[in-house]
């Protein structure tokens, strides 16, 4: 086995699973404070628990998410253009795939010796993330020159993947220490750029005090101020009104859809089952955050003096859980109001991402909802639908190697692909 095998083992087996990289550190910091015996696998079980309940929900959430998505494509009949000759996704994952996974790991070999020696204190660990955006300047990098030799691809890859890790979570730390009200943990998400923006920005719109989670209701509504309820409610009714559109258009694929169910009492199971995977999430990060904060303590005490642990975005989910609704569907409506508007115009055929819409959108509502209150939540949204709409109609033509990855990214992926392409296409293009 090489070397190369063994980073590759690494970064599919270890880093790319986040129950497994986060117990480690979990395990690794209790350790290293000397921790009883107990104490130490009690603390690494509740925090691999934490992000495996993280997981299902984020999982189930995303199940029904795609239902949304299918029903909105599968009616309308929408897909995307592809670039001439170009190589799909599944056969970039097949031929360079490896290649993504040892940047993974070379990348995050250096990140943490950019942590040590550096002010730049932060431990990126939203591993399949860092899966992803490796595959992404790996697809950039092939597109800017088919020809590139792997020692290259691999080096600057490590390179960019590395310095992104560490100025990501440093950048936007500022506004993450007032979302979450503490300085014990970062922002590791794909989302900065909009989740930035909608902090700065939240301010102009509205004022804090007038936050989603305190917004006063008339008695017979109060019971939209549960998040599980609201999002059951809000989602349930997008999903009915979704489905009867569709079925006025395309009775037979939404009935496809509904199965053997009535299309309506199809839509309404899925409004529930949205704000069940919600319920599910933010039990796991309260669990999660419980746990990680105190184990990561050895890590900041012992291997890398003042270091925070940089999360995965639902993190922020629980500090404002109906801002993260409200931008969904702000962010949601304005992409719609996008992809109308380029098929009008003949521009570009876009397809609503309602994964990179959710996880995303909310996160940047947070952000929003912490300067700008209920407004600043649906700037947060307004701002995440805008970037992914033409994000994705102008990066996915200009991409040969897996294009579709245009389709599946958040927002600093088109800052890294645009970079890459601006920087890096004078000197390495073919």
């Amino acid at each position: 086995m090489s070397i190369l095998d063994v980073l590759a083992w690494i970064a599919t087996n270890i880093i790319g699973q986040p129950i497994i990289l986060l117990g480690l550190v979990g395990f690794i910091g209790l350790t290293v404070q000397k921790k009883p015996f107990s104490e130490t696998i009690m603390g690494t079980f509740k925090i691999m628990i934490g992000v495996g309940m993280m997981i299902a929900g984020a999982t189930l959430f995303v199940q029904e998410l795609l239902n949304f998505q299918n029903l909105l494509g599968g009616v309308a009949g929408l897909s995307p253009k592809y670039p001439e000759n170009y190589i799909g996704l599944n056969d970039l994952i097949a031929k360079f795939g490896s290649y993504a996974a040892i940047i993974m790991t070379i990348g995050f070999i250096i990140h943490l010796i950019i942590a040590r020696l550096t002010p730049l204190k932060f431990v990126y660990l939203t591993g399949h993330l860092m899966w992803w955006v490796s595959l992404t300047v790996v697809a950039t990098l092939l597109t800017i020159n088919p020809d590139i030799p792997v020692w290259q691809l691999i080096a600057i890859g490590s390179i960019v993947m590395a310095l992104y890790w560490s100025l990501q979570p440093a950048y936007i730390h500022s506004s993450m220490r007032v979302v979450m009200g503490s300085d014990e943990i970062a922002y590791g998400h794909t989302s900065s750029l909009a989740a930035f923006l909608a902090f700065k920005l939240g301010k102009y719109v509205g004022k804090p005090e007038e936050s989603t989670e305190e917004i006063q209701l008339p008695k017979g509504l109060e019971f939209f101020k549960d998040y599980a309820v609201s999002t059951a409610i809000i989602l349930g009714l997008i999903m009915i009104i979704a489905s009867g559109w569709g079925y006025l258009i395309n009775p037979a694929k939404v009935q496809e859809l509904a199965g053997d169910l009535n299309p309506i009492v199809w839509a309404f199971i899925r409004g529930v089952n949205f704000a069940i995977s919600i319920v599910v999430l933010l039990t796991g990060v309260r669990m999660f955050i419980a746990e990680i904060v105190p184990a990561f303590r050895g890590f900041a005490q012992k291997i890398i003096p003042g270091a925070r642990p940089a999360l995965d975005v639902p993190v922020v989910f629980p500090r404002a859980p109906t801002a993260v609704i409200i931008g969904f569907v702000s962010g949601l409506l304005v992409f719609l109001a996008f992809m109308s508007i380029f098929l009008a115009i003949g521009f570009a055929i876009i397809v609503p991402p309602m994964i990179m819409l959710f996880f995303p959108g909310g996160g940047a509502a947070v952000f929003g909802n912490t300067t700008g209150g209920w407004k600043g939540a649906v700037l947060g949204g307004v701002i995440n639908g805008t970037i992914l709409a033409i994000g994705q109609a102008l990066t996915l033509p200009a991409l040969t190697h897996g294009p579709e990855l245009a389709t599946l990214a958040d927002p600093d992926w088109y800052v890294i692909i645009w970079f890459l392409k601006g920087v890096l296409g004078p000197i390495l293009g073919s």
